[in-house]
């Protein structure tokens, strides 16, 4: 047999690896663009950056996530390990290591269960913290100059707001605030809406209502920063949100809970046909009174009319010309009486106002208050002198200890060529070389002989 010919290589594409990772990447992305995915979160980690990072696994596989900050901002509370949660996120692949990656967008707990057991977390957390106490709560206007909407401006519930508004009560002009009330920036939206409208707006209270909904659908209104923002408000707020069986964290911390929109607009404001029906029937009672008292008034002036008939007009006018006349010197005398009594009172006053005229008082603390500069005055000559005498025998205790005091009477100190001070022969030897510290001045010496003591 002859040896085979050698075969030439066919022709080949060949990728370096971060150019394949490019094109694995536009795949995914063209084929996937976005897609919603149920796991159990493990490795969760949040470093200093704010973003989070976590393993997306069921049964079968699992897959790593990442979810920046500007996407997690308002998700509450934070995922941790063993949720169970639902994300929708872009596939892609994480270029550093070649790794399929889910840039997560959006999260939240899996199922109704677990949306519930958030919903129960939170909402005792917070009443943990005092937030829905009633003693909290403040009280409606009766009689609103504004009232604030902060709603969808496309819903059903603000329709039947301002209709029920405007049938009941007219008088008080609506500001609407428009914020969307489902989805991720729902939260962030009514919260701004909360702090700005009343600065905004001349509101007397503020209405957040929605219409029903699932409980994913209601869940912006299960976010603890609207909560504190309702309890933050400056005025009162009635949230009416839902049908009447659904029940946010944002009723409880209203200052009153309405079970649907149209509702919250009744209990914010009066029905003008109220009103008018109070004001008719108290026409009717006012008209009836007047009508009774003309009657009573009636009896009476014809009674008086027969009377009068009965008695002589000018005997009762005699009897009534000699009470007034006595009545007129009573009233003399008693007035008299009366001026008598407060002329002695005046002179009274004045006297007790003599004795403690206000020049007399001053005159007495005056030279109270000169008695006592001059008492002062003395103390404080007694202290210096005290004080001085005391400084003058410290100082002089201060100059016997003074070494350069006892050099000053004709001693000396001797110091060794390490400088330290000599007091006995021995500490040094013939030949040495010493200082001599005097009271002014220093000597350089040398030692030409020891003596001892003897």
């Amino acid at each position: 047999m002859s040896a085979a010919s050698p075969t030439r290589p066919a022709s080949r594409t060949v990728y370096e690896v971060g150019e394949l990772i490019d094109l694995l990447r536009a795949l995914i992305g063209d084929a996937l663009p976005r897609v919603w995915v149920q796991g159990e979160i493990s490795n969760f980690s949040r470093p200093a950056s704010g973003h989070w990072y976590f393993t997306l696994k069921d049964a079968r596989g699992q897959l790593r996530c990442a979810m920046f900050r500007n996407a997690n901002l308002h998700v509450r509370p934070p995922p941790k390990d063993g949720d169970l949660v639902l994300v929708r996120a872009q596939p892609g692949i994480y270029v550093a290591r070649g790794e399929l990656q889910l840039v997560c967008e959006h999260l939240e707990p899996a199922g109704e269960g677990a949306l519930l057991r958030a919903f129960e977390a939170l909402k005792k957390r917070l009443a943990a913290e005092g937030l829905f106490d009633e003693a909290n709560k403040r009280p409606l206007p009766r009689l609103p100059r504004a009232i604030g909407l902060v709603t969808s401006a496309t819903g059903a519930a603000v329709q039947d707001v301002l209709s029920t508004l405007a049938r009941r009560y007219p008088l008080a002009p609506v500001w609407l605030y428009p914020v969307p009330v489902q989805g991720s920036e729902a939260p962030a939206a009514i919260v701004r809406a909360l702090t700005e409208l009343p600065e905004r707006a001349p509101i007397d209270v503020l209405l957040l209502v929605r219409g029903g909904g699932s409980l994913e659908d209601l869940w912006a209104f299960n976010d603890e920063a609207v909560a504190r923002a309702i309890r933050a408000c400056a005025v009162p707020v009635i949230c009416g949100v839902g049908h009447e069986v659904d029940v946010t964290i944002a009723d409880f911390a209203a200052d009153l809970r309405a079970p649907t929109p149209t509702a919250a607009a009744e209990r914010a404001a009066p029905d003008l046909g109220d009103w008018r029906d109070d004001l008719d029937g108290l026409q009717r009672r006012a008209r009836h009174a007047i009508e009774r008292h003309l009657r009573t008034a009636g009896d009476r002036l014809r009674g008086v009319d027969a009377r009068l008939h009965v008695q002589h007009p000018q005997r009762r006018l005699h009897d009534a010309a000699q009470r007034l006349d006595e009545l007129a010197l009573r009233l003399g005398q008693a007035s008299a009486a009366r001026i008598g009594d407060r002329r002695a009172r005046v002179q009274q006053l004045r006297t007790r106002l003599a004795l403690h005229a206000p020049a007399q008082r001053v005159l007495l603390h005056q030279r109270r208050l000169d008695e006592l500069r001059t008492r002062l005055t003395g103390a404080q000559q007694r202290l210096h002198t005290q004080l001085d005498a005391r400084w003058q025998r410290s100082h002089a205790r201060l100059e016997g200890l003074d070494p350069r005091a006892v050099l000053r009477r004709g001693y000396a100190i001797a110091l060794d060529a390490e400088g330290r001070a000599l007091t006995d022969a021995a500490q040094t030897a013939a030949g040495a070389a010493l200082r001599i510290v005097l009271a002014r001045g220093e000597l350089d010496t040398r030692v030409e002989r020891l003596h001892g003591d003897d």
